[in-house]
């Protein structure tokens, strides 16, 4: 018997599915986005987390902000309002809002919220801080969209897969360029440049990132030596970690079973295949719309 595969990382089984009443139906219109209602919500809110992220982006140009700054005031609490409905929605509809409030999810909802409530409730807040703090916590609103794109969830499930092996190359590549990098110290020194170990390491990981600023440059032959050896090891371990993150995204996409926030109203599992009419653990048919929608 096949284990039965759940929409991750935002399922009912973390946070705590309603049972009955309003709180069901809001929950299946934010949290299934397999329904029709759900993608119409989750592709209204991609919509208005790119158009806020772009306020902030021409807000930040002076020019830009000395003819708009008004217009641009009003689309922020638009969208800090609207940000703020969706969040007190998302804790009233789960039976378990605190573990959400806890949540990558829901501690990214929060950073959405945060910066123009403090702007008003700290007045001196900018005397404290500069207002591009502000902005980039702003910016942060785009996180949100791993949210609703599946891609995401995907590209972040492949990450966390191959985290351990990405951490055992890292390790090799900082082994490498400390050696290296206190090596050219040692061959070229203070007087061409090489002041410390620590600049040697700088060195050793622009040229091993084949980034190559030029600010530091050996001089001497042995030097230009080692540098054509880095430049040859980093053009050749720049493809190891994209080798290891797509094998895993490539296990990822096995066509076993497709994974779904479908969910059967009677005994609240959820997982079922897109074209499935009838729930695969008690037999209840499953809600009409939702069947249409995954049509």
């Amino acid at each position: 018997m096949t284990k039965k595969t759940t929409a991750q990382p935002v399922d009912g089984q973390r946070f705590g599915r309603p049972d009955t009443g309003w709180r069901l139906q809001v929950y299946t219109v934010i949290f299934e986005a397999d329904t029709r209602a759900g993608r119409l919500f989750d592709l209204g809110l991609i919509g208005m987390i790119l158009a806020s992220v772009g306020v902030v982006v021409l807000d930040s140009m002076a020019e830009v902000h000395a003819r708009y700054s008004a217009v641009f005031n009003v689309l922020e609490w638009f969208f800090t309002i609207a940000f703020t409905v969706e969040y007190i929605a998302r804790l009233a509809c789960v039976r378990r809002p605190l573990r959400y409030a806890q949540s990558g999810f829901g501690i990214i909802d929060l950073l959405a919220l945060l910066p123009t409530y403090l702007a008003v409730m700290v007045p001196g807040l900018h005397a404290l801080i500069d207002v591009r703090v502000l902005r980039l916590l702003r910016i942060f609103r785009i996180l949100k969209l791993t949210a609703y794109v599946a891609e995401f969830r995907a590209l972040g499930q492949a990450l966390s897969a191959s985290r351990r092996k990405i951490l055992v190359f890292m390790s090799f590549v900082m082994v490498v360029v400390v050696v290296m990098g206190t090596l050219m110290y040692v061959v070229e020194g203070p007087a061409n440049g090489y002041t410390s170990i620590p600049v040697g390491v700088y060195w050793a990981i622009t040229t091993m990132t084949t980034v190559g600023f030029g600010d530091i440059t050996p001089k001497s032959d042995l030097g230009r030596v080692i540098a054509s050896l880095m430049m040859l090891l980093g053009w050749g371990t720049l493809a190891v970690p994209t080798g290891i993150v797509s094998a895993e995204f490539t296990l990822q996409h096995m066509p076993a079973r497709v994974p779904t926030t479908r969910t059967c109203h009677e005994c609240l599992s959820e997982g079922h295949a897109p074209g499935a009419r009838f729930c695969s653990d008690c037999g209840a048919r499953l809600p009409r719309w939702q069947h249409d929608a995954a049509e």
